[in-house]
């Protein structure tokens, strides 16, 4: 009796903490779903917005007269997106059905598949045998290294990669081949960002088999995409101006590893191109363009739900260029031709380069250089643009700087307009002869006499003085301070631009070389006075020469001069939307009437019957000045020998009572200093721009 009384207890206390058990589960499930309900609900239902960037055709660059230079052709374009949750098996299911209907088999496909490629891909179709490459034991060895769970997984992946043979690498058919390379671009794109698989030659009937069938490829879609391309080309793919102009980068390279961060910190995606040199660099953030954001919604697994327009975009705003490309061509045609002739008997000679500016307003006309480069290869000497010499390379340039060291003589007072030095051979104690190029000497001359004959020896009495020594004492000691004489020669040359850099607006621009050095001789300081010391660009010495030309402003010289909006209609020029006024670096400081002084003697070089470029600048009607140059230098080019060579130059502009063009040329590394190809170059390019400009006068 006792025992089923206390087993009924047993069962009733049994079944009443089930009650109380079940009654808890009630109140909770009940809290749950009356009191947390919704929140659980919509984080079932949560959808996430992904704001999405897609690029937009490039802006164009036009020439000063508005004709095409750079422009975007469309290309048909694949493209895909991938989903945020997309397994390797279903991509690799969607390359293979990709494969069917487009041919992804070029030889710059197949090239850019790389070994490790052909290792993850031959894993993802041989998952069996892949398996079989790591044995028991060899993952009880990897366990041994008390790695977690990702680091050992990642460890037996790297050992079954590393026992693919050679044979199972190369047993790909070229079928296979195709999809690696769709699977691979797949691979390589980003959650929700449109990636492209194929841009170059999609044919009509490949973009319209794709489009008919993008409910059977997730991620896949058709769009236009563009190329870059030159209307400048000639027969041999030659570029005019290219180096100039840049390059962009391709859909393949993506943005620059150096500069990664930069871009995607402002709204890049990796496979965006963008300008990598040169104009395209310098005005990437114009040029690019406003780019079409949409918004992605997805659910909480990744799958896109909806897309939302929040941004149309727009074109790149267009680069008007201050150069004319029909004058370009020109002064490229003039290089060439000069440049070739005189090559015959000149091992060192390869380049030659012209800056041609507005010296009023900095507008740069025309840059151009030519370079004949051998193709260690195939033993073949081409001839290729070198435009960019113009700013990146120096060079010693002699007499042009004359004009400087007449000014800078002024400027410190040791001489002044007219003033009289003795012109002859200078012998100091314990160093060579330091003489004019008329060895006897020009005897008693004034600044215009030794401008116009292009005197040494003038210009060494003005350094000289400049650095503490009056007096010249024949076989007497050089006894100046160099210090003082080199830092102050180099200050006033600075005013002009010679030495520092001239602010075009090209990125790279070098300043020379010397530039701080204290020269170990005090007849350095001599040499320096006559452009046989520190080194310039072409480019320093055309703003040097316009300085003169326009008064004493040295005016920043600009490649591009307007930016424009995108045309609505889509061909030529749209509204400016910037324009680049003349920008005035600094005025030297000089009196006006010295630089009207220094003109003079810039003219009589050229107009004089005893000037250095009478001879041979023979166009005279255009009232051309300028100042010749002679230097001889130690060669430092791409040969192995360093022989002592001449480089010749001339620096000039034109009208001289009204300037309007100003101009430098450069011929290094010659074995003689009897070559005139540097005025032969000068005066036809002048020549160019006036019958240039009296053509279009006329309306022809």
């Amino acid at each position: 009796m006792k025992k089923n009384k206390s087993g009924r207890f047993r069962l009733n206390l049994i079944f009443f903490l089930v009650f109380i058990l079940f009654s808890a589960l009630v109140v909770r499930l009940g809290t749950i779903q009356i009191v947390y309900g919704e929140d659980y609900k919509r984080e079932i239902d949560q959808k996430v917005v992904v704001p999405i960037n897609s690029s937009v055709p490039r802006g164009k660059i036009y020439d000063t007269t508005g004709k095409l230079i750079v422009g975007n052709k469309p290309l048909k374009a694949i493209t895909y997106t991938r989903p945020s949750s997309v397994t390797q098996e279903e991509m690799l299911e969607t390359a293979e059905k990709l494969a069917t209907l487009i041919k992804k088999d070029t030889e710059e496909d197949f090239k850019s598949i790389t070994e490790r490629d052909r290792q993850d891909f031959w894993i993802l179709m041989h998952p069996d045998e892949a398996k079989e490459k790591v044995t028991k034991k060899d993952q009880a060895e990897i366990k041994k290294k008390d790695l977690d769970n990702d680091d050992f997984n990642s460890a037996v992946y790297d050992l079954t990669r590393e026992r693919i043979t050679e044979k199972e690498l190369n047993s790909f058919t070229k079928r296979e081949l195709e999809v690696l390379a769709i699977f691979r671009e797949m691979a390589s794109s980003r959650s929700l960002t449109p990636h492209i698989i194929k841009n170059k030659d999609v044919s009509e009937k490949e973009y319209a088999v794709v489009s008919e069938n993008l409910n059977l490829l997730p991620g896949v879609n058709t769009t236009t995409d563009w190329d870059r391309f030159n209307t400048y080309k000639d027969e041999d793919g030659n570029t005019t101006l290219s180096s100039v102009l840049g390059k962009v980068t391709s859909s393949k390279e993506g943005l620059p590893k150096d500069m990664l961060s930069y871009y995607e910190a402002r709204g890049y995606n990796r496979n965006d191109r963008v300008g990598k040199s040169y104009l395209e660099l310098q005005y990437e953030d114009v040029l690019q363009g406003q780019k079409k954001i949409v918004k992605k919604v997805t659910d909480n697994s990744g799958t896109v739900i909806d897309s939302q327009v929040v941004r149309e975009g727009k074109s790149g705003k267009d680069l008007v260029l201050a150069i004319d490309m029909e004058f370009q061509q020109e002064v490229e045609k003039i290089i060439q031709e000069k440049l070739g002739t005189a090559r015959y008997g000149q091992p060192y000679l390869d380049r030659a380069m012209v800056s041609v500016m507005n010296p009023q307003t900095g507008d740069v006309l025309a840059l151009a250089g030519k370079q004949y480069v051998r193709d260690s290869s195939t033993g073949i000497t081409e001839i290729n643009d070198f435009a960019l010499g113009n700013m990146t390379t120096s060079y010693s340039p002699g007499s042009v700087v004359k004009g400087a060291t007449v000014l800078s003589g002024y400027q410190t007072g040791v001489i002044s307009p007219w003033s009289y030095l003795n012109d002859r051979p200078l012998h100091f104690k314990g160093t060579q002869v330091k003489k004019s190029w008329n060895t006897v000497g020009f005897g008693v001359i004034n600044d215009l006499y030794a401008l116009k004959r292009s005197s040494n020896v003038y210009m060494f009495l003005i350094a000289m003085k400049i650095g503490g020594q009056q007096t010249y004492v024949p076989n007497g000691p050089l006894s100046i301070d160099k210090v003082k004489g080199i830092n102050t020669l180099r200050k006033n040359f600075n005013q002009f631009g010679l030495g520092v850099r001239t602010g075009i607006d090209l990125p790279g621009e070098q300043t020379g070389y010397g530039a701080g050095q204290i020269p170990p001789q005090g007849g350095n300081v001599l040499d320096f006075a006559i452009g046989q010391y520190d080194t310039y660009t072409p480019l320093q010495l055309v703003q040097y020469i316009s300085t003169i030309a326009n008064g004493g402003y040295r005016v920043q010289p600009k490649v591009v001069k307007e930016i424009r909006e995108p045309s609505n209609e889509g061909d030529g020029l749209g509204p400016v939307f910037k324009e680049y006024k003349p920008n005035i670096l600094n005025k030297v400081n000089m009196e006006d009437e010295w630089i009207a002084h220094v003109k003079e003697g810039l003219r009589l070089v050229v107009n004089d019957p005893q000037g250095t470029g009478y001879g041979s600048i023979d166009n005279k009607k255009y009232k051309i000045a300028g100042k010749t140059g002679t230097a001889q230098a130690l060669y430092d080019g791409p040969l192995p020998v360093k022989p002592m060579t001449w480089n010749l130059t001339f620096a000039g502009y034109a009208p001289y009572d009204n300037p309007e063009i100003a101009l430098s040329v450069v011929v290094p590394w010659l074995t003689t200093d009897k070559s005139h190809i540097n005025l032969d170059i000068a005066d036809d390019v002048f020549k160019a721009y006036f019958e240039l400009k009296e053509k279009r006068a006329k309306g022809e």
